[in-house]
């Protein structure tokens, strides 16, 4: 059973750019015509940029064959993270119920009932649980629950788990384990609530049908693997996520705010693409509004709005995660990572990812 930032950080930053514009060691910063001729609704999409840099990757994708009573179990991410999937800092999780129904428990959390073509995602690795009965989440001892994943990691068993009891009511649930990178900043994970859950009614017109495809080729794959199997799998696997993520946004009230939000605000989610785009380049407020078509107060007030923080805030943040990303490359020093991500001055840089991250560039390398 599957148990299963500079004096303020920016301000430095502005002036290391002002200083960059005179000097011939380094590329002139993009003057106002070099951003414009960069078209943000050509570039990818903060998402899709979001979903790379913080190393979105599949750890796990198996499909659950189970008869009542069945009652499966996951430990918290933290726990998870180190044996599906090595350098893993994050676990996102998500289940597609297939046929019959379940529950899904959470701790402190109301049950939630999970029927046929629904989704439940559980995004900040949180410990759940899920059972053909209504039963509140009560954790169980990890060595009892971490076997399982650690020898499904290893390919040591078949990607069809049948479990369960042998004459109750058939469920299927397609279940997805994802690794990435929640710190030092990861805007999709701090936008999503505890617990996703999706019905299939909820999707858009075209949702349903692209998950049906993907969640029936997945289903295939595991029943009848071929050479590459397992590649196959968690490929889908990311992909299933992410039109989870597409599908969700789809859902949120008009009212709605958040980072995830924003990408349906024109200003907010062109603002965010052009900062995405070229998160080195010399950016302003009166620059980035001029952008993004709008003045420079409706721009502060939409996307401290939706984002929850200033655009320049938001960008420093964005060039810590960034940054990290290139440190964990060996053969980047830190001051050509330091310029890659807007900052001219090796020493401005390492304060303000000391202040973002709480260690030295490289103690984080060395981690």
């Amino acid at each position: 059973m599957y148990s299963r930032r500079v004096r303020s950080d920016d301000d430095q930053a502005s002036r290391s750019a002002a200083r960059a514009s005179k000097s011939t060691a380094r590329s002139e910063p993009p003057a106002r015509s070099d951003l414009r001729s960069a078209d943000a609704d050509a570039a990818p999409d903060p998402l899709s940029t979001v979903l790379d840099a913080v190393r979105l990757r599949g750890a796990l994708f198996f499909v659950v064959d189970a008869g009542a009573p069945w009652y499966a179990e996951a430990p918290a991410g933290s726990a998870l993270a180190p044996v599906i999937m090595t350098g893993c800092g994050h676990v996102i999780s998500y289940h597609l119920v297939t046929a019959g129904s379940c529950y899904c428990a959470l701790p402190g959390m109301p049950l939630t009932r999970v029927d046929a073509g629904d989704v439940i995602v559980v995004p900040h690795g949180t410990p759940y649980s899920l059972s053909t009965t209504p039963r509140d989440y009560h954790a169980s001892p990890l060595e009892s629950l971490l076997p399982f994943f650690s020898q499904m990691a290893r390919g040591a068993l078949p990607r069809v788990v049948v479990e369960g009891g042998a004459t109750g009511e058939r469920i299927g649930v397609a279940c997805g384990f994802l690794g990435c990178d929640a710190r030092p900043f990861n805007p999709l994970i701090a936008a999503l609530p505890p617990l996703i859950h999706m019905r299939r009614a909820q999707a858009g017109p075209q949702s349903p049908d692209r998950l049906a495809a993907l969640i029936e080729f997945a289903q295939a794959e595991s029943r009848q693997p071929r050479a590459g199997s397992d590649c196959v799998l968690l490929r889908i696997s990311e992909l299933l996520f992410v039109e989870l993520v597409r599908s969700y946004v789809a859902t949120l009230p008009a009212q709605q705010t958040g980072w995830l939000a924003g990408l349906r605000d024109p200003i907010v989610a062109r603002a965010l693409a052009l900062l995405h785009q070229q998160p080195a380049a010399a950016w302003t407020l009166e620059r980035l509004a001029d952008q993004a078509a709008a003045s420079r107060s409706t721009l502060a007030a939409r996307f401290a709005h939706f984002v929850g923080q200033p655009p320049m805030q938001y960008l420093t943040s964005w060039r810590m995660q960034l940054a990290t990303r290139l440190l964990a490359d060996s053969a980047n020093k830190v001051s050509a990572v330091a310029l890659a991500v807007g900052y001219d001055s090796e020493a401005a840089f390492s304060r303000a990812f000391k202040k973002a991250v709480g260690a030295s560039p490289s103690a984080w390398r060395s981690r």
